[in-house]
């Protein structure tokens, strides 16, 4: 992708094995929940949205921040332009997707324009997921510390690294994994939507071949922090719908009872394949 505001395009994970062409007669057939709570805070300022059409599907989630409730207004916005784009294109394209990102984060920029105060600045994180059904790809797209989980053969396979100085530290090897759980610096991100300088989107510039069997997780922090992978594999083994998935993870969260829990989101979406 051209230009230097496509800095933080991405190729896609590498699978160990050999990928093979999507049948002509087969299509994807994807199964989507959702489910989102307040947890301790006084309002949720997570959205996300979700949809299926004949030739593709997407899901999007945002986490908003900012005083007077300006983190809900973000994450709005967010989530309401890039469904608006998506919904819209042509045809799924790595280029569409990252320029929807940048439209997003733009449109929070200017909104911020005309001398607010600090407490009044808008941030939102992002994950974006789109996948072209008849082909069989999925592209993705995020910011911040909202992350995607990719799940294949009941095992995490593939994780979004997040845009936080926790990240930035484990990646440095300043700290391990287990420091990481609950450093004082946890939530402080190092980029998100709308800040004012140093923007980079994650999109992935080429496409991932999926399988029947895929599953994949789009979150917000209150949701993941609370959960460890062996927690996702084994609650996603013992779900027989993405329902199912997403209320035994809820579950976890209820059940560490955490005073000052956040805000958590997911969405939830299984890859099955049908003939066409």
């Amino acid at each position: 992708l051209r230009g230097a505001r496509r800095s933080g395009v991405r190729g896609a994970p590498r699978a160990p094995f050999k990928r093979r062409r999507a049948r002509a007669d087969i299509v994807l057939t994807p199964r989507i929940a959702a489910r989102s709570g307040r947890g301790a805070r006084e309002h949720n300022e997570d959205d996300l949205r979700f949809g299926v059409s004949e030739d593709a599907a997407y899901a999007v989630l945002s986490d908003g921040a900012g005083g007077h409730d300006h983190g809900a207004v973000a994450s709005d916005l967010v989530v309401r332009l890039l469904t608006q784009r998506l919904q819209a294109a042509p045809q799924v394209s790595a280029e569409a997707l990252h320029d929807a990102v940048h439209e997003a984060h733009d449109m929070l920029v200017q909104q911020q324009q005309g001398g607010v105060s600090p407490q009044q600045h808008m941030h939102a994180t992002l994950v974006a997921l789109w996948i072209d059904l008849p082909r069989g790809l999925a592209l993705w797209s995020h910011v911040g510390d909202s992350r995607l989980y990719l799940l294949r053969g009941g095992c995490v396979f593939h994780v979004t690294r997040d845009d936080s100085v926790v990240q930035q530290m484990l990646d440095a090897g300043l700290i391990d994994s287990a420091a990481a759980e609950n450093h004082p610096l946890k939530h402080h991100l190092v980029c998100a939507m709308g800040v004012a300088d140093g923007f980079v989107a994650h999109t992935l510039e080429r496409p991932f071949a999926l399988a029947a069997g895929d599953a994949l997780l789009l979150c917000s922090d209150g949701w993941w922090e609370r959960l460890s992978n062996a927690d996702i594999e084994r609650t996603l083994g013992s779900a027989d719908e993405p329902t199912q998935w997403l209320q035994a993870m809820q579950t976890v969260i209820d059940e560490a009872a955490h005073p000052q829990q956040d805000n958590h989101s997911a969405i939830a979406v299984w890859v099955g394949a049908g003939e066409v």
